[in-house]
């Protein structure tokens, strides 16, 4: 008898440790290095180690009244070299949290839209940033109310430098994580060589100018500045991921318009809020530099800080105008008039010209061919 041979199947796992076994499981391999600090809190020798890079930390220690007499003030935070251990514990749960959401919900939803190559990579790009932005403007204008930078913007550079609340210095945290996590994110996700560049500038700017604003003790300022960014370029995102579910472009349409104009709004924001705050403000505060107690408002920080702001501002200003003006000319549609030559086909009389004779002369053509076969028929007979 022929033993018969089992259909092989298509689907093999990768080898273990290879590049597709990494990239297909790189979430379980993230979240187990997590979970080694999550589990070192519950031994007691391991828990100072793992509490450093779990918790925040550099507290400054809050006013508390014996008698009551005062309420406990809540606990302020500055920077240190603790913060970069907590950095790297939240840029684990960023990408973890970044492979959830993209097999659970942006999976799904591109499936049901069936895009190309090309725009499915620009959509689970935009979708992941507008997650990204729609938080951290939800977070930011909570801070910035709680704190209440609006009703009082000289306290902008009166408090210079201020201690940060937990929430602030977690929100900054967090920015710094995500944008250190879109570096194996390429990897991850299988970028093409051509996407590599703009995703890398993208992301090295953003964690430049946020680590700055951070470093600088420039905090209460900066949470305003990203808040105004992340809304014009939340929009925008939003706006093409509206361009790819809508086949009928209105509400497309609507989205870009509404996109623009807050991003516009947003870059003119930026920097008259900046030209205030490092022209003006810090200006009026004595200038000097600290590095011990944070203080560094001296005059070459501040015009240098003011200068990278409005760089950035006009860059962006720039892309934007661009953009518009190349789609401007692209739905310009050249109208070309087309004088269609119509072929009329000849009549009787011009027929028979060109042919070199006249209508009498067919006539008595037809009359002899007529009468030649009759004398045929009748021979035959």
């Amino acid at each position: 008898m022929v033993a018969i041979k089992g259909r092989k199947s298509s689907n093999k796992n990768p080898p273990i440790m290879s590049h597709e076994f990494v990239i297909q499981n790189h979430a379980d391999i993230v979240s187990c290095v997590a979970m080694v600090f999550v589990v070192g809190l519950m031994v007691q020798v391991t828990s100072p180690w793992a509490y450093t890079f779990i918790a925040i930390h550099h507290n400054v220690s809050s006013l508390i009244s014996l008698d009551g007499s005062v309420a406990p003030q809540p606990t302020k935070y500055t920077t240190g070299w603790k913060d970069a251990c907590a950095v790297f514990f939240y840029f684990l749960i960023t990408i973890v949290m970044h492979a959830v959401i993209q097999e659970y919900i942006f999976d799904k939803v591109s499936k049901r839209l069936r895009l190309s190559k090309s725009k499915l990579s620009k959509f689970n790009e935009s979708s992941q940033l507008v997650v990204f932005y729609a938080l951290s403007v939800i977070w930011g204008i909570d801070i910035i109310v709680r704190e209440r930078f609006i009703f009082n913007i000289p306290a902008l550079w009166t408090d210079y430098p201020a201690p940060m609340s937990f929430s602030l210095k977690l929100f900054f945290v967090g920015q710094l994580a995500y944008w250190l996590h879109c570096y194996p994110e390429l990897y991850f996700q299988k970028a093409k060589k051509e996407e590599i560049p703009n995703r890398v500038f993208q992301a090295t700017v953003g964690l430049v100018y946020t680590l700055g604003a951070y470093v600088l003790n420039f905090q209460n300022f900066g949470v305003i500045l990203l808040v105004l960014h992340h809304a014009g370029e939340g929009l925008l995102h939003g706006a093409r991921l509206v361009h790819f579910a809508d086949q009928k472009e209105k509400a497309s349409k609507a989205a870009f318009l509404l996109a623009n104009s807050t991003f516009l709004v947003a870059r003119l924001a930026s920097l008259l809020i900046s030209a205030l705050v490092f022209i003006y403000g810090l200006g009026q505060i004595n200038s000097g530099l600290n590095i011990a107690e944070g203080y560094f408002n001296t005059p070459a920080i501040r015009y240098g800080a003011f200068a990278a702001v409005a760089v950035f501002q006009f860059y962006m200003l720039y892309v934007f105008l661009k953009y518009q003006y190349k789609r401007a000319r692209e739905n310009q549609v050249p109208v070309v008039s087309k004088v269609k030559v119509l072929k009329q086909k000849p009549k009787k009389k011009e027929a028979s010209k060109k042919s070199g004779g006249s209508e009498d002369e067919v006539d008595s053509d037809q009359g002899t061919k007529k009468s030649v076969r009759s004398r045929s028929s009748t021979k035959a007979k």
